[in-house]
C-alpha cells in the first residue's frame, strides 16, 4: 500500500526538459574571462521506425536483452549483475539498470551516485512502463542519449560517426554506436580503439545469443571505418588544446561525461590570460620562418610550488592537427637531462669545483662519445661541464655517481617512470644525454622542483569545479613533496644560472631579470630544447620535426640553419614568452648556494696501499706501493760502515746523496700540488693521460649537446 501512494504521487516530467541542459563553460585563472564551452551539443530526433530494427536489436544487447519482457524494473537483472561483477573477471562490469531506468535517470533526474535516486529512477521507471509503451519509451531513450562527439541522440551519433543517417547505418556501425553509448568517454575511439572493439564485439556475441543474428551474419560482420572527428571552429587556435586538456582531466578527476556536456559547470582552470596569450606571440615572432614543414613546437610553463600549467602552446591550430605538443611525450630531451644527473652527483658529495675529463671523442664503457662540434675541453670542473655542455665529462661523471641515482634523481624531479625511451630496468650511460623523450610538461614541471628548492608538486590544469548552484564540487589544494635538500636544488640552480650567463643558454639573457635554464640539441638534430626558469616560472620549449608517417628527422635547414641548437629558436622563444608571461611582475632572485659549494676538493697527492678510494672528481694521484726500502737495492750489512748512512745527528747537508757518493741524487720530495686562486685543485698531467688513453676506439657512438 505504500509503495502504491508513493507510486501514485510520483509525477512523470516531459522529455522536453531535457532540452534546458547546460554546457560547461571554461574559464581562465581569474574566473572572469571565458576560454570556451566543453560542450557543443547536437541533437536530433529520430522515429522508431526510422531506426533500423538492428540498430535497436544492437542497443538492447548492450544495454538491456530483456527490456520487453519486464515491466520497468528487473530484480534478475540486478541478481545476476551483481553475480558476474564478483566473480566473473571480464573486461565488461554488468548493470542492472534497464533501459527504462537508464532514459528515467538521462531524461528526468541527475548524474549523482545515491540511493535517494536510485530509488526515484525506480519509481520513475516503473510509473514509465504503466503509462506509455515500449516502443515509445525506447524511441525517446535512443533520442536524448550522448553518444560523444557534441552528438545526442542516435541520428546525430550515425552523422558524427559514419557521416550518414541513421537509416542507412548497417549492422556493423549499429554495433560500434551501441557499444559507445555504454561510456562515450572511454570507448572513444580516438583514444581507445581497443577498448572499443571488445565492446562491439561484446554487443554482437549478446545479439547472437538473443537470437537476432544468424551465425552466418555474425561470422561475416567486419569492425567498420569510423569517420575521423570534426572540430567546429569554436575549438581553433589554441583553445581547443586547452579544452581538450581540461576535458581530460575532469574525466580523471572523476566527474561523469553526461554531466560535464549537460551539467552546466563552471570550470576555472589554471591558465593565465596573458601569458596564453604572450605563447602565441613568441612563437609567431621568434619560431623559424622557411622551411617549416613537419616542424613542431611544443610549450608549456608551470609554476613552482603549486604544479599549475599556466601556459602551454600545442600546436598552431587544433583544428587542423589535434596533437598537443606539449602534453604529447615524443621528442628527445638531449642534454635538459644533464641537470638531474649533477643533482644525483651533489648528492654523493661530488662538488661543482670537481674536475673531470672533457676530451673529445671519449670511450667510456664501451660507449664512444663526442661532445657538440667534437670540441674538446681537457679536463674541466662540474661547473664548466654543465655551462658549456660537456658530454664526455658528463658521461664520465654519471659512471662514476652510478646511472642509477641519475635516473632516481630524473624521476623524483617529476619525470613520469613511463616516459618513452626511459627503460629504468635496463639503464645504460646514454641517459644522461637526454635519450628519453618527455613531455614539455613533464620537463617544466621537472625544473619547477628545483625552482621550488627541491620541493615537486603534480601538475594540474584545474583550480575549481562548480555546479549550477554555485556549490564548489573541487578545488585544487597543491601537493608538494620534498624530492631534494634545498642545499642540492639551490646549487643546481645556480650551475643553470651559470648556463644563462656564460654558457649555451646565452640568449635567454635578453629576459632582462635572474633566469636558470639548459639547452639540449639531440643525435642527429631530432630535437633541440631550452628548459629554463626564474622563481615563478618554469618553461620548456622545444622543436623536433616529422615526415609524413610521423617519424623524426633531422631538423637541419629549419629557419635556415644548418643546426637547430636549443640555444637558437627554442631558447629565442623562450625569451620572448617569458618577457610576455613576466610582465609587470616583480623581479625576483635565486637564494644563494650553501656555503662552501664553489670550494675545490681535498685531493690527495699520493696514494699509499692502505689508503681509502680517491674522492669522486679528483684527479689521479700518483700511487706509492711500499714506503720500505727499494727492493732492487742490495740489503745493507750493517757492519760495513760504507753503506751505512750519517749518525743519527750528524749533519749532512748540503750532500744530496745521503751516505752514497757514487749514486745518483735522490728524488726530491713532491712538492705540494698548487691550488687556483678560487680553491680548485689543477688536475695532474698523469690523469689527463690515464684518461686520454680511455678514450680511442668506436663503438657505440653518442653525440648528443
Amino acid at each position: 500500500m505504500a509503495f502504491s501512494v508513493v507510486l501514485a504521487r510520483t509525477e512523470v516530467p516531459t522529455p522536453n526538459d531535457l532540452a534546458t541542459t547546460e554546457a560547461t563553460v571554461v574559464y581562465y585563472a581569474g574566473g572572469k574571462h571565458e576560454i570556451g564551452r566543453l560542450s557543443d551539443a547536437n541533437r536530433r530526433a529520430s522515429d522508431l521506425e526510422q531506426i533500423p530494427l538492428h540498430v535497436q536489436e544492437a542497443v538492447l544487447a548492450a544495454e538491456d536483452r530483456g527490456f520487453y519482457d519486464h515491466g520497468g524494473i528487473s530484480p534478475i537483472s540486478i541478481a545476476r549483475a551483481a553475480v558476474n561483477n564478483v566473480f566473473d573477471s571480464g573486461p565488461w562490469m554488468q548493470g542492472g539498470s534497464t533501459v527504462t531506468q537508464q532514459y528515467a535517470k538521462n531524461a528526468f533526474l541527475t548524474q549523482e551516485r545515491t540511493w535517494k535516486r536510485k530509488i526515484k529512477e525506480a519509481l520513475l521507471a516503473f510509473k514509465l512502463e504503466t503509462l506509455v509503451s515500449k516502443e515509445q519509451i525506447l524511441e525517446d531513450y535512443l533520442n536524448i542519449a550522448f553518444f560523444g562527439r557534441d552528438a545526442y541522440g542516435i541520428e546525430a551519433a550515425a552523422m558524427a560517426y559514419f557521416n550518414k543517417p541513421i537509416q542507412n547505418v548497417t549492422l556493423s556501425e549499429g554495433a560500434v554506436l551501441a557499444a559507445i553509448m555504454n561510456n562515450p568517454g572511454r570507448l572513444n575511439p580516438e583514444e581507445n580503439m581497443s577498448t572499443l572493439r571488445g565492446r562491439w564485439q561484446y554487443v554482437l556475441d549478446g545479439m547472437l545469443g538473443q537470437g537476432w543474428i544468424t551465425e552466418t551474419e555474425y561470422h561475416s560482420t567486419q569492425f567498420p571505418e569510423i569517420a575521423q572527428r570534426q572540430a567546429g571552429n569554436r575549438l581553433g587556435g589554441q583553445t581547443g588544446h586547452l579544452l581538450n586538456a581540461v576535458h581530460q582531466e575532469l574525466l580523471a578527476l572523476g566527474v561523469d561525461e553526461a554531466q560535464i556536456q549537460r551539467g552546466g559547470l563552471t570550470v576555472v582552470s589554471t591558465f593565465n590570460r596573458k601569458a596564453q596569450r604572450s605563447t602565441e606571440r613568441a612563437v609567431r615572432k621568434f619560431g623559424p620562418e622557411s622551411k617549416t614543414k613537419g616542424v613542431r613546437i611544443g610549450l608549456a610553463s608551470v609554476r613552482p610550488g603549486t604544479g599549475e600549467v599556466v601556459a602551454m602552446y600545442g600546436g598552431k591550430d587544433f583544428i587542423y592537427d589535434q596533437i598537443n605538443n606539449a602534453t604529447r611525450q615524443f621528442a628527445q630531451a638531449g642534454s635538459t637531462f644533464k641537470p638531474f644527473a649533477l643533482a644525483a652527483a651533489l648528492e654523493s658529495e661530488v662538488p661543482l669545483k670537481s674536475y673531470w675529463q672533457g676530451d673529445s671523442p671519449a670511450k667510456i664503457k664501451g660507449y664512444e662519445l663526442t661532445n657538440y662540434n667534437d670540441e674538446s675541453y681537457g679536463e674541466i670542473t662540474l661547473l664548466e661541464a654543465t655551462r658549456e655542455s660537456v658530454n664526455t665529462a658528463y658521461v664520465a661523471m654519471e659512471d662514476a655517481v652510478g646511472v642509477d641515482r641519475v635516473a632516481d634523481a630524473a624521476v623524483r624531479a617529476g619525470i613520469p617512470k613511463r616516459t618513452p625511451g626511459m627503460n629504468l630496468k635496463n639503464l645504460d650511460l646514454t641517459f644522461v644525454l637526454g635519450t628519453a623523450s618527455p613531455s614539455a610538461v613533464d620537463m617544466a614541471n621537472a625544473y619547477a622542483t628545483f625552482a621550488a628548492r627541491g620541493e615537486r608538486a603534480k601538475t594540474t590544469f584545474v583550480r575549481r569545479i562548480i555546479d549550477n548552484n554555485g556549490e564548489v564540487l573541487y578545488k585544487h589544494e597543491p601537493s608538494t613533496k620534498r624530492v631534494f635538500s634545498k642545499g642540492v636544488a639551490d646549487t643546481v640552480t645556480y650551475a643553470l644560472t651559470d648556463v644563462v650567463s656564460r654558457g649555451t643558454g646565452a640568449a635567454a639573457r635578453d629576459l632582462g631579470r635572474p633566469a636558470a635554464g639548459k639547452t639540449g640539441t639531440t643525435d642527429m638534430n631530432k630535437s633541440a630544447w631550452f628548459v629554463g626558469f626564474t622563481p615563478q616560472l618554469a618553461t620548456a620549449v622545444f622543436l623536433t620535426k616529422e615526415n609524413k608517417k610521423g617519424i623524426p628527422v633531422s631538423l637541419s635547414g629549419t629557419g635556415g640553419r644548418e643546426t637547430v641548437t636549443g640555444g637558437s629558436f627554442p631558447a629565442a622563444i623562450w625569451t620572448g614568452f617569458m618577457k610576455g608571461a613576466l610582465k609587470k611582475t616583480d623581479i625576483a632572485e635565486f637564494p644563494d648556494p650553501p656555503k662552501g659549494s664553489l670550494k675545490g676538493m681535498d685531493c690527495p697527492e699520493i696514494l699509499p696501499p692502505d689508503m681509502e678510494e680517491v674522492p669522486l672528481g679528483c684527479p689521479t694521484p700518483e700511487v706509492i706501493e711500499d714506503f720500505g726500502p727499494d727492493p732492487g737495492l742490495e740489503e745493507a750489512n750493517p757492519e760495513d760502515p760504507e753503506q751505512l748512512g750519517p749518525v743519527q745527528g750528524e749533519s749532512n747537508s748540503g750532500d744530496p746523496n745521503q751516505g752514497d757518493p757514487g749514486g745518483e741524487p735522490a728524488d726530491p720530495a713532491p712538492a705540494e700540488q698548487p691550488a687556483d686562486q678560487d680553491g680548485t685543485v689543477t688536475a695532474s698531467a698523469e690523469f689527463g693521460a690515464q684518461e686520454n688513453a680511455r678514450t680511442s676506439g668506436k663503438k657505440n657512438k653518442k653525440k648528443s649537446e
